[in-house]
């Protein structure tokens, strides 16, 4: 199947984000098939997948909003920061937490914070995963990594023994929500681990339009309707379109000028925009492309991503 674009896939609980993309793969039969942004094996929701000439936007889907709902529980720590890790300690609540508490501590968490990846992630230390590391019991000191919190909501606070909270979080890309709730409850001074995420939104993407799996074995029509477009998920870049006699070389991959441009008045529109969808005349992409100057100040693109399609 000849395919370029991208699908809103609902991942369920327990299947890992390659997973998903192994099963796509086999139920489409496509042999380009990428994700936009790993989600745990045991959180659920929207995963973004790319097909055929998507996969090279991929690393400007992953800058999209993340939203999510979680759950925590306090008291109780583990290794993995997660449901899925050993009990690493437990501390009676007692009553000790509030909701005005847990509002404050939440403010603290929001905006531009930095985070200490966990040792239960995939992230590569002297070219080994450190998931790999850490179930051998071992522990190596990671760098912090700056994210942004735009918002940290409380839905709702279950006072008990080991009280749950429910939160809403919309976060920047390469946040560890499961970090977070492992912060958040060091600040409390209980501990916490998260026992439950779904990614709900991405971008302006919602769960609501994610297809699952199966509805995608059993109706494989589903993947031409529910495609999203390169033109679309890309709708927020500039966009001009070049002189016929010049596609070629654009699909060569060769910079592009202002004197390029089919109509003088769209670098007007541009002259602001830092990346551009490319297009003939027809309006098909045919690359990306990054603003630059030369010497003279003119108006240059640098092309990143190049669209060969099918004939």
């Amino acid at each position: 199947m000849g395919i370029d674009g991208i699908l809103n896939i609902f991942k369920p609980k327990g299947m890992s984000s390659f997973r998903v993309v192994y099963e796509i793969k086999k139920i489409l039969k496509v042999k380009k098939v990428g994700h936009t942004g790993t989600l745990d094996p045991n959180a659920s929701g929207i995963l973004l997948i790319c097909l055929g000439q998507a996969t090279k936007i991929a690393r400007f889907i992953t800058d999209f909003k993340k939203y999510y709902q979680g759950e925590m529980i306090l008291g109780i720590t583990t290794d993995s920061q997660d449901s899925e890790g050993r009990i690493t300690g437990k501390k009676d609540v007692n009553g000790s937490i509030d909701r005005e508490k847990i509002k404050y501590v939440f403010r603290k968490y929001t905006g531009v914070v930095q985070q200490t990846p966990p040792m239960y992630s995939a992230i590569y230390h002297n070219g080994k995963r450190l998931y790999k590391l850490a179930r051998k019991g071992i522990e190596v000191k990671r760098n912090l990594k700056t994210i942004n919190i735009y918002q940290l909501s409380l839905l709702r606070y279950i006072p008990s023994k080991n009280p749950v909270i429910q939160f809403e979080v919309i976060c920047s890309k390469g946040t560890y929500v499961r970090t977070l709730c492992d912060d958040i409850g060091k600040d409390l001074g209980c501990g916490a681990y998260m026992s439950g995420l779904t990614r709900t939104k991405v971008g302006s993407y919602d769960i609501s339009e994610s297809i699952r799996l199966e509805e995608l074995e059993n109706n494989i029509e589903l993947a031409q309707e529910k495609l999203i477009k390169i033109d679309e998920i890309l709708s927020h870049f500039g966009q001009i379109t070049i002189k016929h006699e010049l596609e070629d070389r654009v699909l060569n991959g060769a910079f592009i000028s202002r004197e390029d441009f089919l109509c003088f008045p769209e670098s007007e529109k541009i002259s602001n925009c830092k990346m551009v969808k490319v297009k003939n005349e027809h309006g098909k992409i045919l690359s990306i492309a990054e603003r630059t100057e030369d010497a003279r100040k003119n108006i240059i693109f640098k092309p990143v991503r190049v669209f060969q399609y099918d004939k």
